[in-house]
């Protein structure tokens, strides 16, 4: 699995436990899996929506 260190939650530091899934089709009996690009979330930020979220708070 790949970790991935998101933005903290009430102080605290959060990271992601991200595994890579394969599942089976029946009809055809071929595995597949989706590939996910983690090097986007390296660094994270917040987005205009989550900030937007936060300032409803107040």
């Amino acid at each position: 699995y790949r970790t991935i260190q998101d933005y903290p939650i009430r102080g605290r530091a959060t990271y992601l436990h991200v595994r890579k899934r394969k599942w089976l089709n029946k009809a055809t009996g071929e595995i597949f899996s989706y590939e996910w690009d983690v090097s986007e979330f390296d660094g994270t930020r917040l987005n205009a929506e989550f900030v937007a979220f936060l300032k409803e708070g107040d």
